[in-house]
C-alpha cells in the first residue's frame, strides 16, 4: 500500500481538483469507534475481489460476479464501446443502462430507480478494465473505483478505500492501482474542464453516448 501513497499525495496537485483523492485518503485515518457486536459475514478477502462481469452478446446475456446469468434486453456496439440495457427489478433499481469504453477505462452507467429510491447523481462512472474477448463476448472488471456525477454540478470520487485495502490484500497489483487511480484523476479533471457534463466531455474524444 506504502506505493500507492505518492501518487495519492500528487494526485490533486497533479490534475488540478485539489481535494478529490486527498480527501478520500485522508478518510482512512482510524477514529476511534465505539464497540458493537457484527454478525459473522464473508472474509474480508472476498468481499474485496474485483467485480468481474461477462457479457455474450449473442445470446443476449450477461454472467453477474456471482456466476449468476442475467438476460440482457438491449446491446450496440461501436468501435469505441458497448451498450447493455437490462431490467433489474429490485427493491431501490429497476433498469439499468451501461456503457463499457475500453480506451478510457471507464463504465459509464445511468440507473432508473424505483418510486422513492431516487439517488441524487446521474451518472455512475466506474473505472476498470473493460475489453472485448471475442467478437460476441466482453469482460468487464472494476477496480473499486467509481465516480457519482451530478450533471452540471459534480462530480465525487468513492472507493479509495477499497482499493487500497484490496491492494494490501494482494488483490490487485500496484501496476493496475497506479492506473485506476490515474485515469480516475483523469476523469476528474476533464469532467471539471467541460463543467461536469459527462457527454460534453466524452464528444471531445468522438464518443456519443445514446440512451432509452
Amino acid at each position: 500500500m506504502s506505493a500507492l501513497i505518492p501518487l495519492l499525495a500528487a494526485a490533486p496537485a497533479v490534475t488540478g481538483i485539489a481535494g478529490y483523492v486527498a480527501r478520500d485518503f485522508r478518510g482512512l485515518t482510524p477514529v476511534h469507534q465505539p464497540t458493537t457486536t457484527v454478525a459473522p459475514g464473508p472474509p474480508m478477502t472476498t468481499q474485496l475481489r474485483p467485480q468481474v462481469e461477462h457479457f455474450n452478446i449473442a445470446e443476449l446475456t450477461m454472467t453477474d460476479p456471482k456466476g449468476y446469468v442475467r438476460p440482457i434486453d438491449r446491446v450496440h456496439v461501436e468501435p469505441w464501446g458497448l451498450y447493455v440495457a437490462r431490467t433489474v427489478n429490485g427493491p431501490r433499481i429497476q433498469y439499468l443502462e451501461t456503457w463499457l469504453l475500453p480506451e478510457l477505462w471507464l463504465r459509464v452507467t445511468i440507473a432508473h430507480y424505483q418510486t422513492g429510491h431516487h439517488r441524487d447523481q446521474d451518472y455512475c462512472l466506474h473505472i476498470g478494465e473493460y475489453t472485448r474477448v471475442e467478437p460476441k463476448r466482453w469482460k468487464s472488471m472494476d477496480q473499486y473505483l467509481e465516480i457519482a456525477v451530478r450533471h452540471g454540478r459534480t462530480a465525487d470520487l468513492r472507493g479509495v478505500d477499497e482499493l487500497l485495502a484490496a491492494h494490501a490484500a494482494g488483490l490487485i497489483d500496484t501496476d493496475h492501482a497506479h492506473r485506476a487511480l490515474d485515469r480516475a484523476t483523469t476523469a476528474l479533471a476533464s469532467l471539471a474542464a467541460h463543467g461536469h457534463e459527462v457527454e460534453s466531455w466524452l464528444a471531445t474524444r468522438e464518443i456519443t453516448l445514446t440512451w432509452m
